[in-house]
């Protein structure tokens, strides 16, 4: 790929670094960020429909000094919230987790939730397509993770195994998502391979 002034993009893999130097292609930006620009593109590009979930707050009090610069005082959330994105990609609802670790070594499973478990399930039970994306922030590194493979270090945790996920175990079953530029994370490139 070339940028706008006709300069070629070096791979990072090629790129020689001194030893002081680090490359950060998208400092700055978070996952989130990166997947709600994915998303927008999809959706322009009539690709696929998916949104980030809105997390149901109950607004509890408000300070009006005027209509115009009315002030959220006090809130709550309402319910635990499932999972952060979801939609329509080719016919299949398709929902995910969206995950960001500074963690080197692995991805600790205290970043998941009971609930978010039990709804991932009842998901894929129910014929759909769930996965999540976890990004290790050290590496800039991003990968699509199967629900089923969380669901067997979920339950291990629980009969005394570890309660987290090494990072080798996600390179080896999951699959890396290379920043673009239009997709920034283009998981559904992946999802192609994986689930059609």
């Amino acid at each position: 790929m070339n940028y706008p002034n006709g300069s070629k993009q070096i791979p990072r893999s090629s790129q020689k670094l001194n030893s002081n130097e680090t490359i950060f292609s998208n400092r700055g930006m978070t996952l989130e960020e990166d997947i709600n620009a994915t998303n927008d593109y999809y959706l322009d590009a009539c690709l696929a429909v998916i949104h980030k979930k809105p997390t149901p707050v109950q607004i509890v009090k408000v300070d009006y000094p005027k209509r115009s610069a009315a002030v959220i005082k006090e809130g709550y959330f309402k319910q635990a919230s499932t999972t952060d994105y979801n939609g329509v990609y080719r016919g299949k609802y398709v929902d995910f987790e969206a995950k960001e670790t500074k963690n080197k070594t692995s991805f600790p499973l205290s970043n998941i939730h009971q609930h978010q478990v039990n709804h991932m399930k009842a998901v894929i039970n129910q014929g759909g397509i769930c996965f999540l994306i976890i990004r290790f922030a050290a590496f800039d590194e991003t990968y699509l993770f199967q629900a089923h493979h969380l669901f067997e270090h979920w339950d291990n945790q629980f009969k005394g195994a570890r309660k987290s996920i090494k990072y080798e175990q996600i390179r080896e079953n999951g699959y890396f998502i290379p920043f673009a530029y239009q997709a920034r994370v283009n998981y559904l490139s992946i999802v192609d391979q994986v689930y059609f």
